[in-house]
């Protein structure tokens, strides 16, 4: 996008106007009765108009009281073929260099005076008019639809980034940046200012740990640092627009999971909502939301969905409210682990430890756990939970523990848990064929994607826990990559290593390539030094899958078919769907989730 300023004005422009218009003036003067008073008065009124309009199209800057006037070009004619230009941005630099672009109004009004929107009312205004919304706000009759221009970039097949052009709905620091300079308060407990560094990663680790790791890309990553991840690497994406127009999605930049993590203990209701309402007010005041009422906007919200969900209108119970205020319920939240009883979250994997730069180092580890020989038929990294009678953590610490073919890693809370320690975990998950993972605190853990990492074929023992979860990512046949035993079987007492031996080995060697083949998807890659990659990782995945969505349900809109519309309470069962299958039809997981 063009923006024209005064410094790129020749230094003539204004001054040869105005030289103009006085010449004319002095030569009626000289005319003396040649034009008379009301004569002059039009055209002195004609030049001043003339001025104005050429200061508005050139940008001619005006007095300190009213600054800059700059007109905006957006972007290129849908006719015309564009180029796919990645330019990489170092780390942490903001993509939004223009230093005329005005921040957002941190305040409870817009610039016309009027109250923002309330973010606790049902109805979502949408713009299905004719006029396109640009970036300014201003409207320009380009198509049926307010999305026209971004449906026309998606089907030029000559623009790489035709259907995947990000804009990013600027925000205060407030939302973002200013909690990691707070970053001593988000949490009670531990210090994440180590976390909040590189990005999101962590601290790196040095040396291949004893072997264990690779000399490069390994981080001590805290699980819930997705928030930073996701917004530095969009930061580097190579296909950003700042003319919302052409964006197949918008991306709001607010840290969902850190502010909430913030006021979990501790704190009232109001706290743990305040931030999350006002971003609602500011990104739903803003001229881009009109297009589709919310519903090419997405966020990342780096904890489980469970965090934001609190039940009732009461100012009691966990979490925050953020994902049950209607507007929100239009977005998109990218979760650790979304619901499977509500439509307006989808769940991407956690962060791991391991963030490689390059391709090569991404194939250097597949190599490298695809030949690694393995000496314990499985294990189990958790702790017993005696106190969760719904838990079987309790049975599985029992098994692993009586058997000589398990290997066991029981988590201790505190800084001798071996749990913690990213290399501790890697050596264990690379030396078993099969590893253990139970519900956690909910239905997912982080030690599923360490499992996948290591090349280690994952028993699960509940759907929730990956098959309804990671939709996008993992295959929807989870018997190509994984093992399930029912948590029924295992209170019964079914003995887990005997099912495991029942296994012939050449499913064995299956299920492992299909894990190996898996890892690129599981990854947060470091793009800070690469220019482009052949490799889709967990960030690429996630932004396609987004981009797709909002372009289908675009599409629906054109053409006059009604909305998708789909049941709630089946959330989980839709992703599973074969050709032909209806969601009333019965599936053997329907007693597991009959309920909210």
């Amino acid at each position: 996008m063009r923006r024209h300023h005064a410094a790129d004005l020749p230094p003539s422009v204004g001054g040869d106007i105005l030289k103009a218009t006085n010449d004319k003036l002095g030569k009626f003067d000289k005319g003396g009765g040649r034009c008379s008073r009301l004569c002059s008065l039009l055209i002195l009124a004609a030049t001043i108009s003339m001025l104005a309009r050429h200061c508005y199209d050139f940008g001619v800057a005006g007095s300190s009281a009213t600054g800059t006037v700059a007109r905006v070009e957006h972007g290129l004619s849908s006719s015309r073929h564009r180029t796919r230009k990645i330019n990489p941005i170092a780390r942490g630099k903001s993509p939004f260099s223009d230093p005329f672009i005005s921040p957002p109004r941190d305040a409870g009004h817009t610039n016309s005076g009027k109250a923002l929107p309330d973010p606790l009312a049902s109805s979502v205004p949408v713009d299905t008019g004719s006029s396109v919304t640009g970036p300014d706000g201003g409207g320009e009759q380009r198509g049926e639809h307010a999305f026209a221009r971004a449906l026309a970039a998606a089907n030029d097949r000559g623009d790489l980034c035709g259907d995947r052009y990000i804009y990013v709905q600027e925000l205060p620091p407030r939302f973002n940046t200013d909690l990691l300079r707070d970053c001593g308060t988000l949490s009670p407990w531990t210090d994440k200012c180590k976390h909040t560094a590189n990005g999101g990663f962590g601290p790196q680790l040095s040396g291949s740990q004893g072997g264990v790791l690779q000399e490069t890309g390994w981080y001590d990553s805290d699980e819930h640092m997705l928030d930073v991840i996701f917004h530095d690497r969009i930061k580097r994406y190579e296909c950003l627009t700042n003319d919302s127009s052409l964006a197949a999605a918008i991306f709001v930049p607010f840290y969902a999971g850190l502010d909430v993590a913030r006021h979990l203990w501790g704190h009232n209701a109001s706290s743990r909502d305040a931030l999350a309402l006002d971003m609602v007010r500011l990104v739903t005041a803003r001229p881009e939301w009109r297009a589709m009422g919310g519903r090419d906007h997405f966020f990342v919200a780096g904890r489980t969905t469970w965090d934001f969900r609190r039940l009732g209108n009461g100012s009691t119970g966990w979490g925050s409210s953020l994902l049950r205020l209607p507007a929100v319920r239009n977005m998109t939240a990218l979760v650790l682990e979304a619901s499977p009883w509500n439509l307006n979250d989808a769940a991407i994997p956690y962060p791991t430890s391991f963030h490689p730069a390059t391709d090569e180092g991404i194939f250097f580890w597949q190599d490298r756990v695809r030949g690694l020989k393995r000496q314990w038929l499985f294990s189990f990294a958790g702790a017993a939970r005696p106190e969760d009678a719904r838990s079987i953590a309790s049975h599985l610490v029992e098994q692993c523990a009586a058997s000589a073919a398990c290997s066991l890693m029981e988590c201790r809370k505190g800084p001798s848990n071996r749990c913690d320690s990213p290399a501790g975990v890697m050596k264990l998950f690379q030396s078993s064929t099969f590893c253990l993972q139970p519900q956690g605190d909910t239905y997912t853990r982080r030690s599923v994607f360490e499992a996948l990492l290591a090349g280690c074929i994952p028993v699960f023992f509940h759907p929730g826990t990956a098959f309804v979860q990671y939709t996008w990512h993992l295959p929807k046949n989870h018997a190509e990559y994984s093992v399930y035993i029912s948590e029924e079987d295992v209170r019964r007492n079914v003995s887990v290593e005997e099912r495991l031996r029942r296994i012939r080995p050449d499913d064995v060697e299956r299920m492992r390539g299909a894990v190996v083949g898996l890892i690129p998807a599981m990854i947060y890659s470091d793009t800070s030094s690469k220019l482009e990659s052949t490799v889709n990782d967990a960030f690429d995945v996630a932004v396609e899958a987004v981009t797709r969505k909002v372009t289908k349900i675009r599409k629906r809109i054109v053409e006059g078919l009604p909305e998708d519309e789909k049941l709630e309470i089946y959330s989980w069962k839709y992703p599973l769907l074969g050709e032909g299958q209806k969601v009333e039809d019965s599936h053997e997981w329907d007693p597991l989730f009959a309920s909210n």
